[in-house]
């Protein structure tokens, strides 16, 4: 049984694919990811591969921080991270 998942966000980081300017992030032989985006994902490896979930939690809210979105947005769009398939290891 074959499961084809479509993501909507990114599975690190939370960001919706479609807002990726480079339409998601690289496997090692070239093609799309379909499971994370470009900043997170590139070559067939985490950009930060040592981060941990606090981290990108933070580093989201000071990206959307900088895109003058309200805390409570920032806390919604933050609250979620440690349930992304990265994280749930």
């Amino acid at each position: 049984m074959s499961m084809n998942i479509e993501y909507k966000n990114c599975q690190s980081c939370g960001m919706p694919l479609k807002k990726d300017k480079l339409g998601g992030g690289t496997n090692k032989n070239g093609s799309k990811s379909i499971r994370y985006c470009s900043h997170c994902y590139t070559k067939g490896g985490f950009v930060l591969p040592n981060i941990s979930v606090q981290e990108m939690q933070e580093r989201v809210d000071n990206k959307l921080k900088a895109y003058y979105l309200p805390s409570f947005l920032r806390w919604i769009f933050t609250k979620g991270i440690p349930n992304l398939e990265r994280w749930k290891q």
